[in-house]
């Protein structure tokens, strides 16, 4: 995952709104690694999501106790942790099904992070939202206050020009109440547009690098946008006979941004 937007409305923050997350979010990956489009897991029960299959793990999932979580690389050159380094991916499974996530964040503060290259993790149940990272400088654990925030390959709300677009995008779905359909969000975030050069973050990568990942989806034969997942956890409304759920969207792309097929999946919440 390499690019996110998202709407973070705790009930105690927006009491009526019927929408405690919105996110959206491009998986950026190289064309050959072998992945499962969005579904329910075999061997994890209540966890919900795609896979990458080369390691076992997820950019992006949800689970049916009511959390969610997706991660994205830190895109540092100089930043070379010491091997044997596990896949990033299995943070996003370790998140989802553990117990005590306040305890398995703070564990991954401490030390057990130091296992992974840099990565920016997103963990939350609709009321608390954390951001756990891993650079350079070591491992920080935040909780994310009420809005709208972006996230790519720096650190949360890094203005980046596809990232401005993107969250801009999903703020005017979101005041407008179109998140069933988010129309300018998945505008955005398939928006194939470069950013003048000046305009360009500068991440040691070189110039023409920092020209192809700038896009907010990327388009190449060998590397590029693999899938744009939605998530929106609604809240469970008595009166009206709505119980609390998600719904997850995932639509999937091959070499030269081919389209290759969708998955739309209604999860319902059990926090029990």
């Amino acid at each position: 995952m390499c690019l996110i937007a998202l709407h973070h409305a705790p009930a105690d923050s927006v009491p009526d709104s019927r929408h405690a997350v919105v996110l959206i979010a491009n998986r950026d990956e190289l064309h050959a690694r072998p992945t499962a489009p969005l579904a329910a897991w075999d061997d994890a029960p209540g966890l919900v999501a795609g896979r990458d299959l080369e390691a076992g793990g997820t950019w992006l999932g949800v689970h049916r106790r009511g959390r969610f979580a997706a991660i994205t690389n830190v895109r540092d050159p100089d930043f070379v942790p010491e091997p044997p380094v596990a896949s990033r991916g299995l943070l996003v499974r370790q998140a989802l099904e553990t117990d005590d996530l306040e305890h398995w964040l703070h564990r991954q503060q401490c030390d057990h992070a130091l296992a992974y290259a840099g990565f920016n993790l997103l963990v939350g149940d609709g009321e608390h939202l954390w951001h756990l990272r891993r650079d350079r400088h070591g491992t920080t654990l935040d909780r994310v206050t009420p809005g709208t925030h972006g996230l790519s390959n720096a650190s949360l709300d890094t203005p980046w020009p596809k990232l401005e677009k993107v969250t801009q995008a999903l703020t005017d779905d979101v005041i407008h109440q179109r998140v069933e359909t988010l129309p300018q969000a998945r505008r955005g975030f398939s928006d194939q547009r470069r950013p003048e050069d000046e305009r360009l973050p500068d991440t040691g990568v070189g110039l023409d690098l920092e020209r192809f990942l700038s896009p907010a989806f990327i388009v190449g034969d060998d590397y590029g946008t693999r899938a744009t997942t939605s998530v929106v956890l609604v809240r469970g409304d008595v009166n009206n006979g709505v119980d609390e759920h998600f719904v997850i969207h995932e639509q999937r792309f091959g070499p030269g941004g081919s389209f290759l097929g969708e998955t739309r999946l209604t999860l319902p919440i059990s926090r029990r």
